[in-house]
């Protein structure tokens, strides 16, 4: 039975087969399937229409219904979407994940190239040079020659199991081909990213709906990737490529050629933009090809990845804390239209901040439909003299946000009145202040434009850590008038949360638990928590260390907090202005009555570590990196992230970086887990 080359579509009755007939068709069926899904989805040369492509998809389905203790997970069928995860789950790395360095400089790039000849003592490297992707970096780990699981980038060490979503992506091989071949555990790294022609129907789909639409290809795929329901992630049009063997049983290839070599070998998709250079002269031609096509492409690049090809030499040149020496990012010049100032809005954020906004007559920058533009500040606004109805040079900062560049002078033409930040809030009326480059509304809780992203803020990880609420579930409870400030929060029930879209019993039941269990937060976290501009998590915990309880704080004088040692006047400013805020009070006032009890600072003990500065490279078993530095902090000790002349301790975990030789050579004292935590035990 083979649905290879010419599929017969006339199937057997299944109520006439047997199991074990069942079973041989199954086997085929799959085989065949992925057969033709790595023509389609990485070869791009399919040999079988999509009707013929969908009797066979059918058949498995069919069959697999009619014998259920024959599906197995890498079946074809599961990318149609399983049931959703409750949470995405936390996975260490195989090894970490590194950053790229990046540079718009060809002087740099040069010097990276000079470093490498150096450490090769050679005049000419080989180079292999690929697209820089602009999307969603991803481990994926294959047992066997099967799909075990993927994870995001994360922090570079951890990453969110996202398999359920990447199972869905048919560019994806749940088997690997050639997987007699295959090490037992393989972990290779990729990109997942959204086509442009999909993002374009995707978003028109979502206007339609009346949904916002994705910014950009890349938030698109990274949106959908940490979906908790993969079957709002099947069929959306995601495709991803690879470019690195993280770690396998068994020898690397010897070089990266071999490695992408290797890669194609398997099945697992790969750019067939690579090449190889030698000069610099080759990798400008390079540079300069992909930037003239980069909006030819069905895909979104930012740039070229110059990496060494031999592993010898990348393991002689070694790597920084965050990224490797042997490999740089060159980018893209960003994309740059001319378009007219239609209108200047003023935008309210989070923390209160108003933003000039130019509402521009639609221009396409990049292949993206930009229709509005930050202008920062009103000092922004004036430097570039910007006025309505002038035409303005728009640029993608980053290659994403739209940002006005410039003013393009037209001759003959009477502008427009200089524009200037309103003295009242746009939103609710209140008034605005102004503090060093930044206009701020002073309603701070009370400001329904500011409600969402408050409420997005307070439930973030770092601050009350409330699963489950997070975007869309805060912009529903506030379009819908259920919360008109954070104490709102405390009186919903389930009812309320059931009634949101996108909520049932089981989901509105965690949430709710999720926010009932958040009335015991620690001082600095709810400080965190509260987004008082200018606040953010190192101010928060040193405003608690000072003061230890709430109450002292909010009745402290500006001038009482900014005798803080590193708290500067607009920092004190801000906070005593919060404080003494009617509105803020009492809503503070109706989260105490709703039993929300924020715990007082522990007195500060013994300080033998005071004076004394740490960093840490790698991970630790018994706690995490940020643990392990409150700990020491709550010890006297002061933490960095790069070692310096003032550095006592490197503390070494699992997978160190360079810090490890950059200690040595400093003569910095290093402490590995064991001597860590026999410090923190006699401290």
């Amino acid at each position: 039975m083979d649905f290879k080359r010419n599929p017969d579509t006339h199937f057997k009755g299944i109520d006439k087969l047997g199991k074990k007939e069942a079973t041989e068709e199954i086997r085929a069926l799959r085989e065949g399937i992925n057969y033709h899904d790595h023509l389609y989805y990485v070869k791009d040369s399919p040999k079988i229409s999509d009707a013929v492509y969908d009797k066979l998809f059918q058949r498995l389905q069919d069959l697999e219904e009619a014998f259920p203790d024959l599906k197995t997970g890498d079946s074809p069928t599961v990318r149609v979407g399983a049931e959703p995860v409750s949470q995405l789950k936390k996975i260490k790395h195989k090894v970490p994940l590194l950053s790229l360095q990046a540079s718009l400089d060809e002087k740099n790039i040069e010097s990276f190239l000079k470093t490498a000849c150096k450490k090769a003592n050679s005049q000419s490297v080989k180079y292999v040079l690929e697209p820089k992707f602009d999307g969603l970096s991803v481990e994926v780990i294959y047992e066997k020659g099967r799909f075990k699981y993927g994870t995001t980038r994360g922090n570079g060490e951890v990453g969110e199991d996202i398999s359920h979503n990447l199972k869905t992506i048919h560019a994806l091989p749940l088997s690997l081909q050639h997987r007699d071949d295959a090490p037992a555990t393989l972990a290779v790294r990729g990109e997942v990213f959204m086509p442009r022609d999909g993002f374009m129907a995707l978003n028109k789909r979502r206007v339609e709906r009346d949904e916002e639409p994705f910014a950009n290809p890349r938030n698109a795929a990274a949106g959908l990737m940490r979906q908790y329901k993969s079957r709002q992630v099947a069929g959306k049009p995601l495709s991803l490529f690879f470019y690195e063997i993280l770690a396998l049983d068994g020898e690397q290839p010897p070089n990266h050629q071999e490695v992408l070599d290797q890669l194609s070998r398997w099945g697992l998709k790969t750019s067939p933009l690579n090449e190889s250079a030698f000069s610099l002269k080759q990798i400008e031609n390079y540079h300069r090809k992909l930037a003239e096509h980069r909006d030819h492409l069905d895909y979104e690049i930012d740039g070229i990845v110059i990496k060494v090809d031999d592993h010898s030499l990348r393991e002689a040149l070694g790597t920084r804390d965050r990224n490797p020496r042997w490999a740089i990012a060159w980018k893209f010049e960003p994309r740059k239209e001319v378009t007219q100032v239609e209108d200047i809005a003023v935008q309210v954020g989070r923390t209160g901040i108003l933003t000039p906004v130019a509402l521009l007559q639609p221009v396409d920058v990049g292949g993206v439909t930009v229709s509005r533009a930050t202008l920062h500040n009103e000092g922004e606004v004036q430097r570039k003299d910007i006025r309505v109805g002038d035409r303005v040079r728009i640029i993608r900062a980053g290659d994403v946000i739209p940002e006005v560049e410039e003013r393009v002078k037209q001759r003959g033409r009477k502008r427009g009145k200089i524009f200037k930040m309103p003295k009242r809030c746009p939103v609710c009326n209140s008034k605005v202040v102004r503090e060093g480059a930044y206009h701020l509304c002073t309603a701070g809780l009370s400001c329904a434009a500011q409600l969402s992203g408050h409420i997005q803020h307070y439930a973030a990880r770092d601050a009350m850590d409330i699963d489950h609420l997070g975007e869309k579930a805060a912009d529903q409870l506030v379009r819908r008038e259920m919360v008109h400030n954070l104490a709102d929060l405390y009186a919903l029930d389930t009812n309320d949360l059931k009634s949101l879209d996108g909520f049932a019993e089981r989901s509105a039941t965690q949430l709710y638990v999720a926010i009932q269990g958040a009335k015991k937060p620690r001082l600095d976290r709810f400080l965190f928590a509260l987004g008082i501009p200018r606040v953010g998590r190192k101010v928060a915990k040193q405003l608690a260390g000072e003061f230890r309880s709430l109450e002292k704080l909010a009745d402290a004088s500006e001038g009482e907090i900014a005798k803080i040692s590193g708290i500067g006047s607009e920092v004190a400013a801000a906070t005593a202005n919060f404080f003494a805020d009617d509105n803020n009070r009492e809503v503070l006032e109706r989260m105490r009555k709703s039993g929300v009890r924020v715990q007082s600072m522990p007195r500060r003990g013994k300080q033998p570590l005071k004076g004394k500065t740490f960093v840490f490279s790698g991970g630790l078993d018994k706690m995490t990196r940020d643990e392990a530095k409150e700990r020491v902090e709550a010890l006297g000790a002061r933490t960095t992230s790069s070692i310096s002349g003032e550095t006592d301790y490197l503390v070494v975990g699992e997978d160190p970086g360079s810090k490890l030789d950059e200690a040595e050579e400093k003569g910095v004292k290093r402490l590995d887990k064991k001597e860590f935590l026999k410090l923190l035990g006699n401290s």
